[in-house]
């Protein structure tokens, strides 16, 4: 486990401790010798498998896998998992750049994307429900995103470490300048930001789950950002359905908020997703058609855990070589939407975005198209 801050804390560690018929918590590593050493000793951990380095934890040896849950670009470090021999649970991001995605498929790595929402059995029934319906018209994505600490009170996580090395610190902000830079040219803190924390760091998971549910890859038309952190996208599938995106992040709102809506012909399906962190917290599916003269609404939810279920996949993937839901193709396809969206979002502030997103595919140079 590479990085124990509070996605590893709230969910994985105790998911994997759960399934400990199938997995063995290892080795840990994070810059915060006090966080390790409390984490290690929750669960067990030796102190001689507790890391400060993760290149040191993946040259450790008696390992099978990693997972990557670090902050940031995880594609250097997913490649030197992969040369070691290890396969690869990875949160997103993947990667800021396509540079990146290529040299970690030249290490021809097992890896394994942690999109979780593509586990979730409202999800999965969605997508059967839709195979047998017409082609969706129009899908309608919207997020309210409040700050993470509340969302988080339940999880009991560990106080924020005060024993971190600045000089590690620097390192590591220098290494995520240096990729957004390569990724977007010289750019604003607050693009840069836009960039890896919400398009990287949130809006793919609903990227995945529209590509899961209707297929891509998106083209983009449209975006717009306005009160710093309120982001607008629009654009369209191959079968010439429009998505419309809108992703707020609110300060005071009182609860995470996502819903998915696709309207075809026939009616509406939709999904409405709880807290992420929030474990067994079932999503809502809710299918609208017609039946004879009158309108007809149902409603489905499990409590099956998204997380444990996409962690239950990552052993199959493992011992019996079922494929992913999420690996390196679609971590790929993210970067370009990503970029393309960057692009866009730029150019609405009459900037123009350098390095890889300059040259990107599937974004205009200019959006014209009012917001929807």
């Amino acid at each position: 486990m590479i990085g124990l801050g509070a996605v590893a804390q709230a969910v994985h560690l105790p998911l994997l401790a759960k399934l400990s018929g199938r997995f063995t918590i290892a080795a840990v590593c994070d810059l915060s010798a006090s966080t390790r050493d409390a984490v290690g000793s929750r669960y067990g951990i030796p102190a001689g498998r507790r890391f400060a380095d993760a290149h040191e934890l993946v040259a450790a040896g008696d390992l099978d896998a990693v997972a990557i849950l670090t902050s940031g670009s995880h594609g250097a470090l997913a490649a030197a998992a992969a040369r070691a021999g290890l396969a690869v649970f990875c949160e997103k991001p993947l990667a800021y750049t396509l540079a990146e995605i290529d040299e970690l498929a030249a290490e021809a790595p097992r890896l394994m994307l942690g999109y979780m929402k593509l586990y979730d059995p409202a999800v999965e029934r969605a997508r059967a429900v839709l195979a047998d319906r017409p082609a969706p018209r129009s899908i309608e994505v919207i997020v309210l995103h409040p700050p993470s600490a509340p969302q988080l009170a339940h999880a009991g996580l560990l106080p924020p470490p005060e024993d971190l090395d600045p000089a590690s610190v620097e390192r590591l902000r220098a290494d995520e300048a240096a990729a957004t830079a390569r990724a977007l040219g010289e750019i604003s803190p607050e693009l840069a930001l836009l960039y890896g924390d919400v398009l990287l760091g949130s809006i793919v998971h609903e990227l995945a789950v529209v590509r899961s549910l209707a297929g891509g890859p998106l083209e983009l038309d449209y975006g717009d950002v306005w009160s710093a952190q309120s982001v607008a996208l629009n654009g369209r599938l191959p079968g010439g359905a429009r998505v419309s995106l809108r992703w707020h992040y609110l300060e005071d709102y009182p609860a995470y908020h996502e819903e998915v809506r696709v309207h075809d012909d026939a009616g509406t399906v939709q999904l409405r997703f709880p807290t992420p962190y929030l474990l067994h917290a079932p999503t809502v599916l809710t299918i609208v058609g017609a039946e004879a003269e009158a309108e007809r609404v149902s409603s489905v939810r499990s409590a099956a855990e998204a997380f444990e279920r996409q962690w239950l996949a990552f052993d199959a993937f493992l011992r019996d070589g079922a494929a992913p839901r999420a690996g390196l193709a679609e971590g790929r396809e993210d970067i370009v939407t990503c970029q393309a969206a960057a692009r866009i979002l730029a150019a609405r502030e009459g900037v123009a975005v350098g390095g890889e997103a300059a040259h990107v595919a599937r974004a205009p140079a200019l959006a014209t198209e009012a917001a929807a």
